[in-house]
This record gives structure tokens, sequence and C-alpha cells, in this order.
């Protein structure tokens, strides 16, 4: 696939990737509609204090890691297009919430749920995946990703604007929010009716059993239950900080954590439920995957995504304090971070797709982003403000490549779970924000980067020896076992009964 094709609008897996970035840009919109209004917020609603939009935001994440565990299973289960679709519609009713909320109970409870829409981005892999082949899906879920993450710095653009100049009046703002409810609720609606699945003559390749991510050899099951546990080590760890508010009691924290505990329990039960009797039975080899790829590309997105978001929070802040600038001169600095998604990510994806090797492509991009926060480390006052943005932008650059390079494995691992695969790869985007956001308010701002060019160099040596490059990584189908193929073929079947039936 060329950059030209992208613009190639009558082409059917064109008009569904536009149409599918854009579901994921105003997911993004929506979910990050609170940030850019947080003052607004403070001078409008007397009693709500900064220490309320600190937790807050803790909340508007905590869900997430959850919410793209479920979403995956989902979406292997009932197909992108109806997830995505439900997922907009059922998300633009919190949002409605929250812009109307008039207190702290509202707003805490609706901005938790809203963060469920952070899941939205593990949907648009697999549709992305459905209509373009191994040869071309790195570049393809380059565009979704990076395009569609950029929802967040729109919000931050254009919602000042419209709450305070578009509407006006104290309530302003809570029109942008409610507006962002109703773009949410209306794409939610459109995007069911505009695209398919797949592609005329091919049918979702299902998973054996829903449930639980299916694995193909009992050694496997075991780091499966194993990698599991920091998705929810990193919800405890939001609880927590939200106990070191003052928003929750430490009895409530207790309780939390039990119910968090609970719920690892009821996924091991899934895993065994789900597993034992396709182990018993016997994996065939030809239709067996190696978990240690995915627990790979766990860490990469862990390093790589998780230091997106932590450098995102605490970027304008550092660039404040350090060259003595204007908070907005700082947050116009920080943004480029942001922008850098529009290329880097599809670039990630493209060189992934035509170097040969996607392997090394990650590899070099690992080594990258470890690099370039190791330089980010050494950015004192003494240093030229313009040698500090180009730092700044080149270990961007890295970092968002490698997202893409990420994704553009990710459909080839296992091609019938490609949802769960995505979904535990994304929490993990999250649970490395929430571990390092953690570690920032323990270390100077110095230390911290050293610490994230410290995961990179972790992940580089976990991809290193686990990593493996996918079967028929460049072909013009996706390498597919007896038993996928069987799957497709009675999905292909039903179609065709249900068709006759309604004749």
């Amino acid at each position: 696939m060329k950059v030209a094709d992208i613009f190639k609008f009558k082409d059917e897996r064109m008009k569904v990737l536009h149409y599918t970035w854009l579901a994921f840009f105003i997911s993004f919109f929506t979910w990050y509609n609170m940030a850019p209004l947080a003052t607004t917020m403070l001078e409008e609603m007397d009693w709500l204090t900064a220490q309320h939009i600190a937790a807050l935001g803790i909340l508007n994440v905590a869900l997430t890691i959850p919410a793209r565990i479920i979403i995956g299973n989902l979406l292997d289960r009932y197909g992108p297009r109806v997830v995505y679709s439900s997922l907009l519609v059922v998300m633009s009713i919190p949002a409605f919430i929250f812009a109307f909320a008039d207190n702290w109970l509202q707003l805490m409870v609706s901005r938790l749920v809203l963060g469920s829409i952070g899941a939205s981005f593990v949907i648009g892999i697999r549709m992305v995946s459905e209509w373009f082949p191994p040869k071309d899906v790195g570049f393809a879920e380059g565009i979704y990703g990076g395009w569609g993450n950029f929802g967040s710095a729109a919000a931050a653009m254009i919602l000042p604007f419209i709450g305070l100049n578009l509407f006006g009046g104290s309530d302003g703002w809570r029109y942008a929010l409610a507006l962002t409810g109703v773009i949410c609720f209306a794409y939610g609606i459109f995007y069911y009716w505009a695209v398919k699945d797949t592609p005329d003559g091919k049918k979702l390749v299902r998973p054996k059993r829903s449930g639980a991510m299916e694995v193909s050899t009992w050694g496997d099951m075991i780091w499966l239950i194993i990698w599991s546990i920091p998705l929810g080590g990193a919800l405890a760890v939001s609880a927590w900080r939200i106990e070191n508010l003052g928003f929750i009691t430490e009895d409530a924290l207790y309780i939390i954590w039990s119910l968090i505990g609970l719920a690892f329990v009821i996924q091991v039960y899934k895993i065994l439920d789900v597993n034992i009797p396709i182990l018993q039975a016997g994996v065939p080899e030809e239709d067996q995957y190696k978990f240690k790829n995915v627990a790979a590309l766990n860490s990469t997105y862990f390093a790589n995504f998780g230091a997106e978001l932590a450098i995102v929070s605490m970027l304008p802040m550092f660039f404040q304090l350090t060259f003595s600038l204007t908070p907005a001169t700082a947050g116009l600095i920080a943004a480029s971070f942001a922008f850098i998604n529009l290329i880097a990510r599809p670039l990630g994806g493209m060189l992934s797709d035509r170097t040969g090797n996607r392997k090394r492509v990650m590899l070099v991009y690992m080594l990258g982003i470890s690099a370039g926060l190791l330089g980010m480390g050494f950015i004192d006052s003494s240093w030229p403000l313009f040698a500090a943005v180009l730092m700044t932008i080149l270990t961007s650059m890295f970092i968002q490549g490698a997202e893409g390079a990420t994704f553009a494995v990710i459909p080839m691992v296992k091609k019938r779970i490609t949802g769960q695969i995505a979904g535990m790869a994304g929490a993990y985007g999250n649970v490395g924000a929430t571990i390092y956001l953690t570690l920032y308010t323990l270390v100077s701002p110095q230390a911290f980067f050293f610490i994230l060019a410290a995961g990179a160099l972790i992940s580089f040596t976990i991809c290193y020896f686990w990593l493996e490059e996918p079967k028929n990584s460049f072909g013009s189908e996706y390498y597919l076992s007896e038993q996928d193929l069987q799957n497709e073929d009675a999905a292909l079947d039903k179609e065709r009964l249900r068709e006759r039936k309604a004749l």
C-alpha cells in the first residue's frame, strides 16, 4: 500500500479505514474532554478543588485496563462493527452525566465509567486487520492509531473555544462537554450502518471458546495467568492513589482491593475453564502459537505507550519550570509530542511492512526510545531551548513509531484471537502509565526519564529473546490453521443459511 492509496475514497477498504480511525478519534475526543476545561470547571464550581481534578484524572483511566480485556473478548466473539457502535453509543451516557453533574458523586462515577471508552482502540485493530493483508496491515494500523489518537489533542485545541466562545456564559463548558456525547452517540449509530466486519466472501474467524484467551500449551496457560497479575496490580495502585488524595477511606481501599482480588480469581477460573478442555483434547501443531510473543508485545506497549501517557502528563510543567516559560508556551511545546502521532505511528507501521523483518524494526525502535529518553534525562536549564525541543520530538518519533510497529505484529500472532491479544497489549500500555506516573511522584524529572529509558531497554531484551517473526508476515493472506478455516467455513455456511431463510 502506498501513501497515495490513503486518499482513494472510492476503495471500500479505504472507506472502512477512514471511518474506523474517525471512530477512534471521536472516542479519544470524548475521553479527554475534561482536561482542557478543568480550569473553567474550577472557576464555575466553587466547591471543586485541584485535588478533585487530580482524582478525576486517575479515575479517567482506571477502568480502561479491565475494559480493554473485556472488549477484546467481546470483539472476537461479536465482531468489531457491533462492539464499536455499541461502545460509542453507551459511552455517550456518562459523557452527558458528567457534563451536567452538580455534585462530586455524579462527577466521580460518570468519569470512572467514561474511562471505559479508552478500550475503543482495541476494536479498530481487529477491524483494520480484517480489511488489510499482512503486507499492508502495519501502515494501515499506524494510520488508524496515529490519526485516531490525535483526538485527545483536538479536544485540547477545540473544546475551550467551543465552551467559552461558541456557547459562552457560565454553562458554556457544560454544553461543550455535552457536545462530545452527542457526537459520540451519533457516530456510533452511523458506524453501524457504514461498515462491515469483513470484505465480501470472508467471515470473521472466531475463537474456539469465549471468556478468556486460548493458549496452546500447559506452560503457556501458566504464563497467561502470571501476565494477568499486573493488570489487577495497576488497578490496586490507582485505588491507593485515590485514597492518598483523601477521596476514599482506608476501609474502602481494602474493600476495593478485595474486589480486585476477587476479579482476578474469576479471571483465573475463566482461563482454566476455557483452556483445560482445549489442552486435554490436544492442540494440533499447525494450530499452535507461542504466548511468549504476546508477552513480548505486552512489554513493548508498556514501555512505549506507557511512557507516552506518562510524559504527556508531566511535560508541560517540566518545560515551564526548567526554562522559565509561560504555561501557554510550555503547553504548546508539549503539544508537539502529540502532533508527532500523525506521522510517527504510520511510519512505524510502514517500516514494519517494508523492511522485510518486523522483529528487527521493533528492536531498533526500542533501542531508539531508550537512547532518546536517556538524552532527555540530561536536559536542564543550560540546554538551548531548541535543542531540548528537538530531543523531545526525536524521542517522540521513536516512542510512537514503536507503537505502530507493535500493532503491525499483533494481528499475525493468532488471527482468531486478535482482539484479545490487542486488548491485553493495550491494557499493558495503561499499566505502564500507572506505574510510571506513580514513580514520577517519588523522583526528579531527570531520574524519571532514566527510569523510562530503563523500561524500554528491558522491553528490548524481552523482545530480543522472545519475539518471533510471524508466519506469512508479508503475504497477501494471514496464516490460518485448519481449525481457523473450519471456523470460517462454518460461519459462511450459517450466513448462507440465514440468507436462504430470508428469501
